[in-house]
């Protein structure tokens, strides 16, 4: 079950379970999900990228635009960037989380591409975006792009132990997965 809007705030501010919310999230946020916005746009290079069973290794990346430096962006029709949240989460051993794009994205032809996030996880989140329509996109920095929903584990978990947490974006060359 999804846990509600009262008990997410309480979690929020009696255990951090998640940092940089923005004054509206805080106060009144929609639904039973909690909105966290763009803080850092990744450029992806045409270098190597690898998904073996030991192995690993992501392509470079180079950082093209940020909060409070940048005031947007605009993903050209085609364009795959990482996008990296201003907000960081810090699940405990019993909530999981669930990442939905806002549904403005699709409207615009862009699909955010997301992912859970693991009890133990703690960091921002990177998802990835394209621009999938004929159009141009201007994306602000510091836009809402997804609802975070958080659900009770049932039972034990094993927490995370990956090595994106802490808010990595990219493996910086190939590394060993653990």
């Amino acid at each position: 079950m999804v846990i509600g809007t009262e008990e997410l705030l309480k979690l929020v501010r009696e255990n951090k379970l998640v940092e940089n919310l923005s004054e509206r999230e805080l106060t009144n946020p929609e639904g039973a999900g909690l909105e966290v916005r763009v803080g850092e746009i990744y450029a992806l290079s045409d270098s190597t990228a690898f998904l073996g069973v030991i192995e690993r290794q992501t392509p470079e990346i180079k950082l093209i635009a940020k909060y409070g430096v940048q005031k947007d962006y605009v993903l050209e029709p085609n364009e795959y960037v990482l996008i990296k949240t201003i907000e960081k989460v810090n699940l405990p051993k019993e909530i999981q989380g669930l990442t939905m794009p806002r549904s403005t994205l699709q409207r615009c032809g862009i699909i955010l591409i997301s992912t859970q996030m693991d009890p133990g996880y703690s960091g921002e989140l990177t998802f990835g975006m394209k621009n999938l329509g004929g159009n141009k996109f201007r994306l602000e920095l510091g836009a809402r792009v997804a609802k975070l929903l958080f659900v009770k584990v049932d039972g034990s978990a094993n927490l995370y132990r990956g090595q994106w947490k802490g808010g990595r974006v990219s493996t910086d060359g190939r590394e060993k997965q653990v």
